[in-house]
């Protein structure tokens, strides 16, 4: 495999693949184990909790610290309205930006329609099936396919609107990579390194395993935030992710 046909993480430092999801309840703790993060990982996610409490400001004031925003909204709402949400979000200086697919192809295409308009519009990523979500809960939400076929179908209404990439699980990262190819962004959550407790995620994978399957971007939070030694703890996963990457 020639160096242009490799996923993106396949090019870059173990630091530059690695998203810290900051789901604190206030800007201050957030900034806080942003400090405690300050150069070790170059990239960090505001979710909805941080979001909630501190709105843009959140997303500024970590820019301005010299990390990437990942603002994960999973926005999912009608298509004008999402539209304007994206460019309010690429206002306050987000990298990349999350969009729910199940919003469906008007929504998808407003979105990004929205965000290639701008001189410096977030890479806007479609999120199809959580990874908190197994069959079971699939099936309580009147789902009858399995996630992967679930994610499948939602990954291509993504593709055929244009956005720049998905959020998926590891367990379906690999199939992603083989249909879509090098060009698509792939963010993997639900990351644990060996040993961690997979908490309320069902669909999760090591650094390695995910990083082998084709992820570009992996996300972890709680094995980072809820250490005692946070950067410890990160730097640990980047040596694991190292590894994997040599």
């Amino acid at each position: 495999m020639t160096l242009e046909h490799e996923p993106e993480a396949q090019r870059r430092l173990p630091a530059e693949c690695l998203i810290v999801a900051l789901d604190v309840p206030t800007l201050a703790a957030a900034k806080s184990l942003a400090h405690t993060l300050s150069g070790i990982c170059r990239w960090v996610k505001v979710g909805l909790e941080l979001f909630s409490a501190a709105g843009p400001q959140a997303v500024e004031e970590l820019q301005r610290a010299d990390f990437h925003v990942f603002l994960d909204l999973k926005l999912h709402d009608i298509p004008n309205t999402v539209a304007g949400a994206v460019r309010s979000a690429a206002a306050s200086g987000a990298r990349m930006l999350t969009v729910h697919t199940l919003g469906g192809p008007a929504m998808l295409t407003a979105a990004q329609e929205a965000a290639s308009s701008l001189a410096n519009g977030p890479r806007l990523l479609g999120v199809t099936v959580l990874t908190s979500m197994d069959e079971a809960q699939l099936s309580a939400i009147g789902v009858s396919a399995s996630a992967a076929t679930e994610v499948s179908r939602l990954a291509s209404l993504a593709q055929a609107a244009g956005l720049s990439g998905l959020v998926c699980s590891a367990e379906e990262t690999a199939s992603l990579r083989r249909r879509l190819g090098p060009g698509v962004t792939l963010v993997v959550p639900g990351i644990r390194p060996s040993g961690a407790m997979a908490g309320d995620q069902r669909r999760i994978a090591t650094p390695a395993a995910a990083l082998a399957a084709g992820a570009d971007y992996l996300v972890v939070g709680r094995p980072i935030t809820q250490a005692k030694d946070p950067a410890g703890a990160a730097a640990a996963i980047l040596n694991e992710m190292a590894e994997a990457l040599k």
